[in-house]
């Protein structure tokens, strides 16, 4: 790997880790005129690793799909001795690590299954009329002052109420869900733990705890009772995964939908001409979402993957033990796959995008996360259409939260 490379893997390691906050773009766009395959200088705990990021949507959906070759669980290539299996629920080390999204086949399917019976397409559905009502209140709350900030007054409350709501955290509670959610999203990213970020881990899987413990002798109708009565029913259930459940529900819950309105109004406002098609036919609200989520989706990687054994792809050796990163954000922007892939364009056909991910780790939420984004843009431009934005578009800033990339803030008039 010459210089410039090096300098490249090194600009793509700070938006991962949330270290830039600088559009991406551009970057990829050079990371894919590179390879679909890219080696990158990576060190975690000290330790230099070799590390691939995959650019293109081809190669990546071959990873992501190829569990013989590859998996999301670094344990099970690494002896048990350098890395033990934690089975302290309230370790903040457990954090995540023990959901579906950290482990193989056959806990993945496992786990997947269990709370599949509970999260339902049809229970999702059903959500709707909620969802609607969460966002009509919160835009009465702001539609006399004749202006808001589409982060914190809409984006990131609708989907953080929705999912607590389901999950069955008391509205008391949803403050501090929302100061620990921030501060561990803001202090988590690849190759990143910042000083600090223990307290709220901790706090985090504490409360969790205590939730659990309190639906085991008071069920109610939630996601933690109906999944607390499956484990009853007999399924294999450990405390550790039932917990790590929980939080990952919260967070995928909410953190990557607000990223999507948010982010979603953003590109739309910077697309003028597609916003006013767009609010002539709020019919064109469905293909919409699809192609913000292609354009600019929430999640910028898929989790990372660990090589099983030793493999070639696009021309590249790729030995067992090597991390790859699938750059999910750069694929749905990959020239072989999309015409003028840097345009937005809301009647584009889709025939698939990687923002949910693919393979059997594809985002569980993705049907609520379409239902949501659906109901958000369509309610927001029903009742603002005169939406602009009320500072400059320079200063919009954007943020790196775990393997998302968002905006901190979105001030607006109407």
């Amino acid at each position: 790997m010459d210089n410039s490379d090096q300098t490249l893997g090194k600009s793509l390691l700070d938006v991962l880790s949330g270290k830039s906050s600088d559009n991406p773009f551009p970057l990829f766009t050079q990371m894919r005129g590179m390879g679909s395959v890219v080696p990158i200088p990576f060190s975690m705990g000290g330790i230099n690793h070799q590390a691939w990021v995959v650019t293109r949507m081809e190669e990546t959906m071959q990873v992501l799909k190829d569990h013989t070759h590859f998996t999301v669980d670094r344990r099970s290539i690494v002896s048990s001795s350098a890395i033990e299996k934690n089975t302290d629920p309230s370790a903040s080390s457990t954090f995540l690590t023990e959901s579906m999204n950290a482990v193989d086949d056959p806990d993945h399917r496992r786990l997947r299954t269990l709370v599949s019976k509970a999260f339902t397409p049809r229970y999702m559905e059903g959500l709707r009329p909620r969802v609607q009502q969460i966002a009509d209140e919160l835009l009465d709350g702001v539609q006399t002052q004749g202006k808001m900030d589409i982060v914190k007054d809409y984006a990131y409350p609708l989907p953080i109420n929705v999912i607590s709501e389901m999950v069955g955290v008391p509205e008391s509670d949803r403050r501090k869900i929302h100061v620990w959610s921030e501060a561990i999203a803001n202090g988590l990213g690849l190759g990143r733990h910042d000083p600090g970020i223990e307290e709220h881990l901790q706090a985090f899987s504490s409360y969790f705890m205590r939730l659990v413990a309190e639906k085991r002798q008071h069920p109610a109708d939630d996601l933690i009772s109906q999944l607390i009565a499956i484990e009853e029913e007999g399924d294999r259930l450990s405390e550790v995964e039932l917990l790590s459940l929980i939080k990952l529900l919260i967070f995928a819950g909410h953190e990557t939908t607000s990223n999507l309105i948010a982010t979603g109004t953003l590109m739309l406002l910077d697309h003028p001409e597609q916003l006013e098609k767009l609010k002539t036919d709020l019919s064109l609200i469905p293909p919409t979402v699809e192609e913000l989520l292609r354009f600019n989706g929430p999640i910028t990687i898929a989790g990372p993957r660990y090589a099983t054994k030793d493999i070639e792809i696009a021309g590249q050796q790729i030995k067992k033990g090597d991390m790859i990163i699938p750059l999910v954000k750069s694929a749905n922007r990959d020239e072989h796959q999309f015409v003028q892939p840097q345009e937005l364009d809301i009647t584009r056909k889709i025939k698939r995008h990687l923002a949910f991910g693919y393979g059997i780790h594809m985002c569980l939420g993705a049907p609520l996360a379409r239902i949501e984004g659906d109901i958000a843009l369509t309610t927001l431009l029903r009742r603002m259409p005169n939406l602009q934005l009320s500072i400059p578009r320079e200063n919009v800033n954007w943020q790196s939260k775990l393997a998302s990339h968002g905006l901190s803030s979105l001030p607006v008039v109407f």
